[in-house]
């Protein structure tokens, strides 16, 4: 039995650098990304202790970072998407700059925007990546990511 200190150098059950592997929704990943895009608030794929080698993350939606109290490690979904399609999210508040945002116009570009949304989160729960970076009190600790779904 693995000693819950952690001091027997096997890392206890409060320690994420016993994860290995993190599984996770492609859904979950997007919907998080595009909450933090388009919502006050934040929105990470979080996975909780007890840790051991394969871990479950899961959508989770907060204002205040709860991770000191919990031990829970937050993982931001940019992480788990790839950079270039990240980096090829829809810019709404860049279309909208030279509207009226009462027109006709404002209108036709958010409806543009939300079409354009819908087709980047088709892009992006293609584009999960295969492996993260977890932060660790002892620093960055690469982790297998696998799909579900």
């Amino acid at each position: 039995m693995d000693d819950p200190s952690g001091t027997d150098d096997q890392p206890g059950e409060d320690d994420p650098r016993a994860i290995r592997s993190i599984a996770l929704s492609p859904e979950d990943a997007v919907d998080a990304y595009v909450y933090g895009r388009e919502n006050p608030g934040d929105a990470v794929l979080r996975v909780t202790p007890p840790f051991h080698g394969r871990m479950r993350a899961r959508i989770h939606v907060y204002r205040r970072d709860d991770t000191e109290l919990t031990g829970a490690v937050h993982l931001p979904p940019a992480d788990v998407i790839a950079d270039d399609v990240v980096a090829d999210y829809p810019d709404l508040e860049s279309a909208l700059a030279d509207a009226d945002p009462d027109s006709d116009e404002a209108e036709r570009i958010r409806k543009r925007h939300a079409d354009s949304v819908e087709t980047w989160r088709d892009r992006a729960r293609e584009a999960i990546v295969e492996t993260v970076a977890l932060e660790t009190d002892e620093g960055p600790q690469q982790v297998e990511v696998k799909t579900l779904g």
